[in-house]
C-alpha cells in the first residue's frame, strides 16, 4: 500500500534537494513532500523556456507559493539548440539533456545534494526519451521509488490541499508539432494562443491545438466533442485563422497523448 508518509520518508537521508518543478501535479506533490521533510533545504526549480506556456509557469509559481518553498527560475532558449528544433523522435531527449546540464550547474551553485523530478509509475508505459536523458544525470524519481501511480498522486495531492490535484496533464508546446516539422517561435506562439482561445470559448480545460503544417487540429476528450456545435466551431475557426492558422478542424477521435508522433525505427 502506497502512503504519503513513504514519499516524505524518501527524503530522510537527504541533506538538501532540488525539485524540477513544472506546473503539474506530479512534481508539485514531490515538492510538497520534500518541503515537509527538509524545509528550506528543499528548493524548487522551474525551467522558463520557450515551450512552456504562460499558464503552466503561472501555475508553477502558484504551487510554490502554496507550499512555501523557494522557487528558482531557469531562463534559457532551447530554440537555439538545432538538435531540438529539427524535431525528430529524440526531441525530448535533447531537451532534457540541456535541462540536465542547467540543473547540475544550479545544484552545484546552491550546494544541493540531490536533484529529483516528478516521474511516476504510469510514465513508464509511454515512450519517454526525456526520462532516459535525466537518468544520465543521476536525477532521482521519488514517486517511482515509492510506487505512486497518477491516480494515487491526484488523490494524495487533494488530501494535502494542493490546488493542482485535478489539473489536466500537460506537456510542452513543442509536443503539438509532429516530428519532422521544425519547431519555431511563431508556431509555439500560435499554439499557445490557440489553446487559450479554445479553452475560453468552449470552457473545456483539457485542450490540444496541434499545428499540422499550419493547420490547427483541435483535440479534446472524446466525451467533450459534442460541445462543439456549428456555432462554436465557427467562432473557434474564425479566431484561430485570425492568429495565423490556415485551416481548422476538430479531431473526432478525441484527445490521446502523443497521437501525432509516430516512432520510426
Amino acid at each position: 500500500m502506497t502512503n504519503f508518509s513513504d514519499l516524505v520518508n524518501w527524503f530522510d537521508d537527504k541533506n538538501s534537494v532540488m525539485i524540477a518543478l513544472s506546473g503539474g501535479v506530479d512534481s508539485a506533490l514531490v515538492a510538497y513532500a520534500a518541503f515537509q521533510k527538509l524545509g528550506d533545504s528543499a528548493i524548487a526549480v522551474t525551467a522558463d523556456y520557450k515551450t512552456l506556456s504562460e499558464e503552466e509557469l503561472s501555475t508553477a509559481k502558484q504551487v510554490c507559493s502554496e507550499i512555501g518553498i523557494q522557487q528558482l527560475l531557469l531562463d534559457y532558449d532551447e530554440l537555439a539548440n538545432e538538435e531540438f528544433v529539427k524535431n525528430d523522435s529524440n526531441r525530448c531527449f535533447h531537451c532534457r539533456v540541456e535541462l540536465g546540464d542547467h540543473l547540475i550547474k544550479l545544484a552545484k551553485e546552491y550546494n544541493v545534494q540531490v536533484i529529483v523530478d516528478g516521474t511516476n509509475v504510469d510514465d513508464l508505459g509511454e515512450y519517454r526519451p526525456g526520462i532516459e536523458a535525466l537518468r544520465c544525470y543521476g536525477i532521482r524519481s521519488p514517486l517511482l521509488d515509492t510506487n505512486f501511480s497518477k491516480s494515487k498522486i491526484r488523490e494524495t495531492a487533494q488530501s494535502v490541499g494542493l490546488s493542482v490535484f485535478d489539473r489536466p496533464s500537460n506537456s510542452c508546446l513543442a509536443s503539438r508539432i509532429p516530428w519532422g516539422q521544425r519547431v519555431t517561435a511563431e508556431k509555439l506562439t500560435r499554439i499557445e494562443l490557440g489553446e487559450t482561445i479554445v479553452k475560453q470559448l468552449s470552457k473545456i480545460r483539457n485542450v490540444r491545438v496541434r499545428d499540422i503544417d499550419g493547420s490547427a487540429k483541435i483535440e479534446v476528450d472524446k466525451k467533450m466533442i459534442s460541445t462543439f456545435d456549428d456555432s462554436l466551431l465557427k467562432q473557434v475557426t474564425e479566431k484561430l485563422k485570425m492568429i495565423g492558422f490556415t485551416a481548422v478542424y476538430l479531431d473526432q477521435e478525441g484527445y490521446k497523448p502523443g497521437k501525432i508522433n509516430v516512432i520510426v525505427d
